[in-house]
């Protein structure tokens, strides 16, 4: 699928957590914003001069429903010009340019082993689209474990949307590890002992997305430790 450029429209603003906001766009001069679920866009922001200093991409936190309004779940990051602008600037009705959608971060057509998506924070975006779409394809779902980390309870992503999943899929398992949150009753620390403790299928695909020093640490457990074939670890990386 070859990325275009587009421009939309802000129609929605939501806050998630004291530094996260959902953004809601719809694009203009289409009826169906076509994209696989994993994938991400790209903001032309009126930050800098040259091209490649205004561009961020961001994934798509919706699953491809038929319109053309996508989801966009952006953390605002201390001193970063891009979501400084997201957040301080963009309001609803304000326009914005993009291109898109990229990335080969997604799920194949045909799914013939158990899932492991280990994320932080707005990490979860892509995880969120994939697992989204395929509940809405009603398709008899692999065993899917989807493991959170963020540092406290209150920056817990689409809570409450996981656990209802989880009671309605029992195929989809969800743990939050919080690193920073002594008060947490459930993982606390890093997201890498939820999966190292565990025993998965073999062929189990394992999908990272989050920081470089959390798929960097990730890519070594599984290679080294739990003795995982790379063509079975799959990452997108977050800066």
């Amino acid at each position: 699928m070859a990325w275009q450029w587009y421009d939309g429209t802000v129609v929605g603003i939501q806050d998630m957590t004291p530094n996260v906001k959902q953004f809601f766009i719809e694009v203009d001069g289409v009826d169906n914003f076509e994209f696989k679920a994993g994938q991400f866009v790209t903001l032309d922001l009126p930050i800098a001069e040259k091209r490649l200093k205004r561009w961020r991409s961001y994934s798509i936190a919706n699953e491809p429903n038929g319109t053309n309004i996508f989801e966009l779940c952006i953390v605002h990051l201390k001193g970063g010009l891009g979501s400084g602008y997201m957040f301080e600037e963009v309001t609803v009705g304000c326009k914005l340019r993009f291109k898109g959608p990229s990335g080969a971060f997604y799920l194949p057509k045909k799914l013939t082993h158990d899932l492991v998506m280990v994320c932080t924070g707005t990490g979860v975006a892509p995880f969120r689209s994939m697992i989204k779409d395929l509940v809405a394809k009603d398709i008899d779902l692999p065993q899917i474990h989807l493991i959170f980390g963020a540092r406290y309870e209150q920056d817990i992503l689409y809570r409450e949307e996981f656990e209802a999943l989880t009671s309605d899929f029992l195929a989809l398992t969800y743990d939050v590890c919080l690193s920073r949150d002594e008060e947490w009753d459930g993982f606390q620390g890093y997201v890498h002992q939820v999966y190292m403790e565990r025993n998965y299928s073999e062929g189990t695909k394992f999908y990272l997305c989050g920081w470089s020093q959390m798929i960097d640490e990730a890519v070594e457990n599984l290679l080294v430790h739990k003795k995982v074939d790379k063509k079975n670890i799959i990452y997108e990386l977050y800066g």
